[in-house]
């Protein structure tokens, strides 16, 4: 039976998207987190060019492989470039 990741979406990707947060369904043994990305990209084309040049967090960790497996329960973010000051 399939479970549940919360992806946070902040500045432009949640822009993109419409919401601060989506609930995507995966695999009881997870999936790599490039594959979530690539399903992201797919399933919201505006999100797409965010994804590109975002940095990921896995559960409060910023990830340096997409090899990584999210699983469900897991909380993934995308976080792109941020401006201001």
């Amino acid at each position: 039976m399939p479970g549940r990741v919360t992806v946070r979406l902040f500045a432009t990707a949640r822009v993109a998207v419409g919401a601060s947060q989506l609930r995507i369904r995966v695999d009881p043994d997870g999936v790599t987190a490039k594959s979530l990305i690539d399903s992201l990209g797919k399933h919201y084309p505006k999100l797409a060019p965010a994804l590109r040049t975002s940095r990921f967090v896995l559960n409060e960790r910023y990830l340096t492989r997409l090899t990584n497996k999210v699983r469900p329960g897991d909380e993934f973010a995308v976080h792109p470039p941020y401006g201001g000051g």
